[in-house]
């Protein structure tokens, strides 16, 4: 017995289980289907990131400049873009709630899987942790509450927020929307504002290092800063790629999600474009690298707060609720997924008579209010999200290119433009977004490494003996399996003489 249901059926070797057996574990492991059409789910996709037009990016100009980190933030658009279209691909032959885990299991195996879910995982349990200091810190700025501490905003922000996703998905997708759609008005606010003290001089008005290589005005920290600048350029669209974890609550989802990503991805780099721009022209670049609130610092007069700067401060709160809650959705669904297939304790994917699987909720965002509340130091913990971003990133790549070669004549409703040559091009700049982190960030890689490592133990010496075979991911990967050793078995035999005489 487990989990206080029928004996659940486990992976190969031994038999299949029973309709009976499958139908008992996967009742209490349902989500609500049909809860989200093309509208909610691009939103979903913008409310990951658009806490990122707010702030944190700019930290990439004290490594690379303003051109530095538009090259950057160039590339790793076109790493994103090309992520979006390959997992769209992906997400309309596997619309599983597994994600990019259910693709990397397809492709590469269990191993593969895990490892993709794992990386997945830390990105989307560790991001709203940060967020949630984020978001204390600027209530503290703001003086609002009169609180002089920020462990109760941290709390308080999970409470709230997780308790709307156990109301249910279709009300907390709606939610995320409203919250977005105010953020991104309020960036489109914040430009306009902007753009009436644009200056060109002020893009490059940060001193030259004339020791660095290939150093000018336009890359004051020299070629190099290029590469340094990665993590930073991710922050405009770090997240995008969560919204398959929908798949089993959208609608059509073979329609819907190759959609609503194209849309999203679309509306996330023209944010990025206006409001990097605008920013370093209003307010000068030298100004914003260090800043903790780059675009109120853009928008204020000598250091004194305008009317507008006001209101974009408040702004970002919307912006940071939306990336928090969002992202509490996203680690929700790929904890239920693993968990579901055996990867993770079978318990956690358990869901309430409301279709939320409620333990994958409640445990992230106690171990996330722990780690806020313990350290509160959410820069570390955002660069250790980014670290298990970059290696997800090079897996769900890898599996593109590995299912085109391997199955080619595998239905797909969707077909990603370019086909491996897009797929490969995500795989090179995720894996040199990967080394970047080293450079930014030592410390956060080799916490992201030892949670790997420490996760890669747990699966090597215990869960990949106790997968769950009726596991929608794994139904699919053994149905792949059977069809090719079918078509091994079907394979003309050789007449004779018609091998090779060596």
């Amino acid at each position: 017995m487990s989990d206080g249901n029928q004996a659940p059926p486990t992976a190969p070797p031994g038999p299949a289980p029973g309709p009976g057996a499958r139908e008992a574990y996967l009742s209490r492991r349902a989500l609500r289907g049909g809860s989200a059409g093309p509208l909610l789910l691009t939103g979903l996709g913008v409310a990951y990131v658009v806490s990122g037009d707010y702030a944190g990016w700019n930290f990439g100009l004290a490594e690379g400049g303003f051109g530095g980190l538009a090259i950057a933030a160039l590339l790793m658009g076109l790493m994103y873009a090309a992520l979006v279209f390959a997992t769209a691909e992906l997400a309309a032959i596997l619309p599983t709630a597994g994600g990019g885990y259910g693709f990397a299991r397809r492709a590469l195996g269990p191993w593969g899987g895990f490892l993709t879910g794992t990386a997945i995982l830390i990105e989307f349990v560790l991001a709203p942790a940060a967020i949630s200091i984020f978001i204390g810190d600027y209530i503290e700025s703001l003086q609002l509450f009169g609180l002089t501490s920020a462990w109760p905003v941290y709390l308080g922000c999970f409470v709230v927020f997780i308790a709307i996703h156990l109301w249910g998905v279709g009300e907390a997708l709606r939610f995320s929307l409203v919250v977005t759609a105010v953020a991104v008005a309020a960036l489109l606010i914040f430009v306009l504002g902007a753009l009436s003290d644009f200056e060109a001089g002020s893009l490059n008005d940060i001193p030259v290092d004339t020791t660095a290589f290939g150093a000018t005005s336009w890359l004051p920290f020299g070629l190099l800063g290029i590469w340094a600048a990665f993590p930073f350029g991710m922050w405009f669209f770090l997240g995008v790629e969560g919204v398959p974890l929908a798949a089993e609550e959208a609608r059509d989802p073979a329609r819907t999600l190759p959609r609503a990503m194209a849309s999203a991805i679309g509306i996330l780099a023209v944010l990025a474009l206006l409001t990097f721009v605008a920013a370093a022209g209003a307010g000068g670049s030298a100004a914003l690298m260090d800043a903790g609130n780059p675009l109120v610092t853009a928008l204020q007069e000598d250091g004194e707060p305008t009317a507008l700067s006001r209101f974009i401060n408040y702004a970002g709160m919307a912006g940071l609720v939306a990336s928090f809650f969002s992202l509490v959705y996203a680690g929700s669904r790929q904890l239920f997924a693993l968990s579901r297939a055996g990867y993770l304790p079978r318990f956690l994917s358990l869901t309430s008579r409301r279709k939320a699987p409620y333990l994958g909720l409640l445990i992230p965002g106690a171990i996330g209010f722990g780690l806020a509340a313990a350290t509160g130091n959410g820069d570390t913990m955002l660069n250790v999200a980014v670290f298990g971003a970059a290696i997800s990133y090079a897996l769900m790549s890898l599996s593109h290119i590995v299912l085109r070669r391997r199955e080619p004549d595998l239905h797909r409703p969707y077909r990603t433009p370019g086909g491996v040559l897009t797929s490969g091009t995500a795989f090179v700049l995720a894996l040199a977004a990967l080394v970047a982190t080293f450079l930014v960030d030592r410390d956060a890689a080799l916490i992201a490494l030892g949670v790997y490592v420490v996760a890669i133990g747990y699966f090597g010496f215990y869960s990949r003996h106790r997968l769950v075979a009726a596991a929608p991911e794994e139904e699919f990967a053994a149905l792949a399996a059977a069809e090719a050793e079918l078509h091994r078995d079907r394979a003309p035999a050789p007449s004779p003489g018609s091998e090779h005489p060596l």
